[in-house]
């Protein structure tokens, strides 16, 4: 953690550098975006600044404390409790910044939500998913936008895709990813038995461009008629647009909007995300010895949480926690589930860093 603290505070007065740069400062789209980056990473690398201060101090006063004079020597052990208990109280908020992994501060990212086992009962559960999320985020008063939805001929969603800005976006909805089981009876059930259906969720940091640079060689674009459920045309024209990343031979497609510029401005800013996502697990995978985290990988053998209707019960799988009030969670009332997963990382992080010298 310390070396990934040195790095944002070595890309914070990178930044600052920059927008003293004139070549820099001629670019009004390449300011905003440096801009936007600097003021993503400010509170992190401000504080660990102030704790490298507060550090140094500490170094001073300890050399004031070994110094013969009984005066001098009283002062300075006075002085020394007070600058550990300052360091102390900027470590524990550099810990709740960075809980929630190297992204954290990111203020956007996509919610992928795809219908698994379970036929048109796992498309509903991906619509009950959408809702709970969309309505998190009025909760939380961040900007919630469709990117892109397949719907079933029933409601449900085979596939949608969700963008969401807002401080701390990233940081609470990162725990989501990976497979949602759910456990109810079908409203299509005659006989009341309970049915077992999965959806899956996979969170993706939304990057800056400067951070994923993609040009138009780097990518083919194909064209098509948007359709809806059923196959039925939901326009004539060729709107919908897929593109494919070349060196990932990543494939994203994106047909929600009339509109052939929407549409594929809307898939560039998802696979701007997927190819970053690509890049932050590699390096994830570099390191994962070093700790377990409680972000999962979308995978869809990777069951986090359980929904059971009959018992009114939530269960997340991965701390061992259940909550009694299911129908308040699904409707967006994420509060509880997600302090609990941001505590349970938090603690893991401070038995981990050891001494703070």
């Amino acid at each position: 953690m310390r070396e990934k603290l040195e790095q944002t505070l070595e890309r914070f007065d990178e930044l600052e550098r920059q927008l003293a740069s004139p070549e820099v400062l001629a670019d009004s789209q390449r300011v905003a975006s440096v801009a936007r980056e600097r003021g993503a990473l400010a509170r992190l690398a401000t504080k660990y600044r102030r704790f490298k201060e507060l550090n140094a101090a500490i170094a001073e006063t300890r050399a004031l404390a070994a110094d013969g004079d009984p005066e001098m020597r009283e002062l300075a052990e006075a002085e020394l409790h007070r600058l550990r208990e300052q360091r102390e109280a900027v470590w524990n908020e550099l810990l709740d910044l960075t809980t929630g992994g190297e992204d954290f501060a990111r203020t956007r990212c996509m919610l992928e939500i795809r219908a698994g086992t379970g036929g048109e009962e796992a498309a509903l559960f991906a619509r009950d998913l959408f809702e709970m999320y969309r309505h998190y985020a009025d909760r939380r008063g961040w900007k919630a936008e469709v990117l892109d939805m397949h719907p079933t001929e029933l409601g449900g969603f085979k596939e949608v895709i969700l963008g969401i800005e807002g401080e701390g976006a990233y940081r609470e909805l990162r725990y989501e990813s990976g497979g949602h089981r759910v456990q109810r009876v079908p409203e299509t059930e005659a006989k009341g038995r309970i049915h077992t259906s999965l959806a899956t969720v996979v969170v993706l940091a939304e990057p800056e461009d400067v951070e994923v640079e993609l040009k138009p060689e780097d990518y083919r674009i194909d064209l098509f008629s948007a359709s809806g459920p059923g196959g039925q045309h939901v326009n004539k024209t060729t709107s919908a647009v897929r593109l494919t990343h070349y060196a990932t031979g990543i494939v994203v497609s994106c047909q929600d909007e009339r509109s052939q510029h929407k549409n594929r401005a809307k898939a560039l800013r998802i696979l701007k995300s997927r190819i970053y996502e690509r890049l932050r697990a590699e390096k994830e995978a570099e390191r994962a010895h070093q700790r377990r985290t409680l972000a999962g990988s979308g995978d869809r053998s990777e069951r986090i949480r359980t929904y059971n209707f009959p018992e009114n019960r939530v269960t997340d799988h991965r701390i061992n926690q259940s909550w009694y009030q299911l129908d308040s969670i699904l409707a967006g009332n994420l509060e509880p589930v997600i302090e609990a997963l941001i505590e349970f990382d938090r603690q893991e992080q401070r038995s981990l860093l050891g001494d703070l010298e």
